[in-house]
């Protein structure tokens, strides 16, 4: 799935804007794996282009099953706009998002959702479901996939050579 666009062709500004903003969800990533957390990130960006949230996973260090990065962003989000459609907001976030997070970005009624690396094992977006644009849902926002895919599965990678060194040491 190479830039994967289910809304119409994006225009060279909106490609630009999807690569800045997939940076910042990478520097998320990057504080995550900081904190000893799986380095996925999100950023929640309004439709005046400024980032309303922003998160790394937080499950260990919370001691949360639901502290994925980005339902960490919908909730802050949320609070601070004081309303729980973001149907003007995009997400980015550095990992395609699992069933938990792709059933949370629907109920969010998100308005587009931008991710990085795909996910064999847990993609619910694009490789093992395609919850977000099931017709038997009454929400489906535009997705588009693999945006600085490569950055995003070589933090990933590096993070898990790591922990398997590690454990075998």
């Amino acid at each position: 799935m190479k830039q994967h666009v289910s809304a119409p062709s994006l225009s060279p500004e909106q490609a630009e804007l999807d690569r800045r903003f997939m940076l910042e969800a990478l520097a998320e990533a990057e504080a995550a794996a900081a904190a000893g957390e799986v380095p996925v990130g999100a950023i929640l960006v309004g439709p005046d282009a400024q980032i309303i949230a922003r998160s790394g996973n937080r499950k260990e260090g919370n001691f949360d099953p639901t502290g994925h990065a980005e339902v960490r962003v919908l909730r802050e989000a949320a609070g601070q706009l004081g309303r729980w459609r973001l149907t003007d907001c995009t997400l980015y976030v550095t990992l395609e998002p699992c069933v938990m997070c792709a059933g949370a970005l629907v109920h969010a009624r998100i308005g587009r959702v931008v991710f990085g690396a795909l996910d064999p094992k847990a993609g619910a977006v694009a490789s093992l479901y395609k919850i977000l644009e099931d017709p038997r849902l009454n929400h489906r926002p535009p997705v588009r996939g693999e945006v600085l895919a490569a950055e995003c599965g070589a933090r990933l990678s590096s993070f898990f050579a790591t922990r398997r060194g590690a454990a075998r040491s």
